[in-house]
């Protein structure tokens, strides 16, 4: 995969800390990055154990025993000036994973700042919360769009996509616009370079689906073919998608916050550069001060270039969704979401009688009592995950 100039150095130690995760197939991430296995292991092992820097090492010491207090504020404000937002936490711990000795408590850190007249966000006085994640990387990803943004010339609409254990930010795209087609595009070169997830989890409504008349669209069913679980947040609980809505407040203070961008390509770089400072430089407080790419690795299930044929064992009975979404069966008409038309669905007895299951590829999707001689429309299946 060919990578822009702008983002080289960014993707580079990206693939260092994916590299260096036990277990990682090393052969299998120099293919996914479009590179060879020699300068893969070069990249490997010429970065730091500690900050992963792919660049030409300095020869200086990382610490001495001579250094004076003003060296040591010269290395706070110098992070601080680059990440305006972090307070004293995160320019501690980001100085540590930079190999400096004697880095001062984070209360020193934020004392060194205030002297310099460096003005500082007030914590938030929000009561206690439990946090849930996944037990593993690409268990769940969350999927939205961040509303849009003003630009010099248009719109721009951030599509992100968050790994819930790891908190990894797996894509930060400048669209034009929030369509399926576009979601989907994106999705492609994110599955290339880190596999495929096993659940997915979107807001409602277009292009994700879950609305009383479209409870499936056709981004829904391509993620069903791939063999990836979908579900939708509950209506009005954002808290649902608490990691991506979390992730949207910290690009607006970070990177959104700003004048307006001139167009889409200048939005872009700015995401590239700063989705690799959130990724592997910028300390997590849900993750104990560590960098998300410290606790990610890629997926082993591989994006298909081409999709198999949908089958069905001799347990179904197969029939094919017709335009409008008809299928007949036992000598009803019943009504699916229009965006499987086209595709073949299997339906199968459950252990009521009159009742069966409506499959598409490994998930099922509905529900159909046929006791009820009026019916038309199958139950929508509630989500699980």
């Amino acid at each position: 995969m060919p990578w822009s100039q702008v983002s080289a150095m960014d993707l580079r130690s990206e693939f260092v800390f994916l590299a260096r995760q036990e277990g990682a197939n090393v052969s299998a991430l120099c293919r996914r990055y479009g590179i060879s296995r020699k300068t893969g292991y070069k990249w490997k092992g010429r970065a730091g154990v500690r900050d992963g820097d792919i660049s030409d090492r300095s020869r200086r010491p990382h610490g001495s025993p001579s250094r004076t207090p003003a060296v040591m504020e010269a290395a706070v404000l110098e992070v601080r000036a680059a990440h305006p937002r972090w307070g004293g936490r995160k320019i501690a711990r980001r100085l540590r994973d930079l190999g400096l000795v004697e880095v001062p408590c984070p209360s020193t850190v934020t004392e060194i700042l205030r002297r310099h007249g460096i003005a500082l966000d007030e914590a938030g006085t929000a009561g206690p919360f439990q946090r849930f994640e996944r037990d593993r990387p690409n268990e769940l990803w969350q999927m939205d769009f961040k509303g849009h943004v003003a630009m010099a010339e248009g719109r721009c609409h951030p599509l992100t996509v968050l790994d819930d254990h790891s908190r990894f930010s797996l894509c930060l795209m400048a669209c034009g616009n929030e369509q399926g087609a576009t979601v989907q595009a994106h999705l492609v070169t994110t599955f290339r370079r880190y596999g495929l997830p096993e659940w997915i989890i979107t807001d409602n409504g277009a292009p994700w689906g879950d609305t009383a008349d479209r409870p499936y669209t056709p981004l829904g069913v391509w993620l069903l073919r791939l063999g990836i679980g979908i579900s939708h947040s509950r209506p009005l609980h954002p808290q649902t998608m608490g990691k991506d809505e979390r992730f949207h407040r910290t690009l607006k203070a970070e990177v959104l916050g700003g004048p307006p961008f001139a167009d889409l390509a200048r939005c872009q770089q700015a995401f590239d550069r700063w989705r690799h400072v959130y990724n592997t430089e910028r300390p997590h407080d849900a993750l104990g001060l560590a960098v998300p790419a410290s606790r990610y690795a890629v997926s082993s299930r591989l994006f298909p270039e081409q999709l198999p044929p949908i089958e069905y064992g001799p347990g179904h009975v197969v029939r094919r969704v017709q335009q409008g979404g008809w299928i007949s069966f036992k000598g009803h008409h019943l009504r699916l979401p229009k965006s499987f038309a086209g595709y073949p669905v299997g339906l199968v007895p459950t252990n009521t009688d009159g009742q069966y299951k409506v499959i598409f590829a490994s998930r099922c999707i509905a529900q159909v009592d046929l006791r009820d001689a009026s019916i038309e429309t199958v139950t929508h299946v509630p989500e699980h995950l």
